[in-house]
């Protein structure tokens, strides 16, 4: 089952240790490290249902509202 709710002890200060990884990476470097970061996460989650919801929710969530 994926967890969505927030579970990362200090989250400011990931996101803050995300960001400096990224520090001095051109934009193909960067994409890469995110290759690399999301294949050894998802290495460790190991359950293919866990990373088909993930996927999903991941694409669901970065799409613009729709106005009508």
């Amino acid at each position: 089952m994926l967890t969505e709710r927030p579970n990362i002890p200090d989250p400011d200060g990931f996101y803050a240790e995300l960001l400096g990884v990224h520090e001095g990476l051109s934009p193909d470097e960067s994409h890469s490290l995110n290759a690399r970061l999301i294949l050894i996460l998802a290495n460790h989650i190991g359950d293919r249902a866990v990373l088909s919801a993930a996927l999903a929710a991941a694409r669901s969530s970065g799409r613009p509202a729709v106005s009508g």
